[in-house]
């Protein structure tokens, strides 16, 4: 059975860093692509950034471009997201997802990811 398991998530002000760790347990990790979410209330889930583990290169939305970095530990079977110059429209609850199987693109859609996280409250002061 896959589970996803997110930590790391809290509240800093305007301008700090958080980092954001999902470990996976019941899927060949370096095989699988994973990717991070992000949910305002009232809004719909929004791409943030996905990595393909055979490859360990990420791919980001505009919004968090040169701000955040996702990586993996294969070894560990966890994907980080490091969020540096966080803003109050950082705020949001993250998800992390895992598409099973090697992929060509990277997923940017939450209907392309197979299992996710239960989700990491993030909130940014102003």
């Amino acid at each position: 059975q896959v589970q996803l398991v997110e930590s790391g998530g809290g509240l800093v002000q305007a301008g700090g860093s958080l980092r954001l760790s999902c470990t996976a347990s019941g899927l060949t990790f370096s095989s699988s692509a994973m990717g991070w979410f992000r949910q305002a209330p009232g809004k719909e889930r929004d791409f943030v950034a996905a990595i393909r583990l055979n490859r360990g290169t990420g791919f980001y939305a505009d919004s968090v471009k040169g701000r955040f970095t996702i990586s993996g530990d294969n070894a560990n079977n966890t994907v980080y997201l490091q969020m540096n110059s966080l803003k109050p429209e950082d705020t949001a609850v993250y998800y992390c997802a895992a598409r099973i199987g090697t992929v060509l693109t990277y997923p940017t859609t939450p209907s392309r990811y197979d299992y996710w996280g239960q989700g990491a409250q993030v909130t940014v002061s102003s």
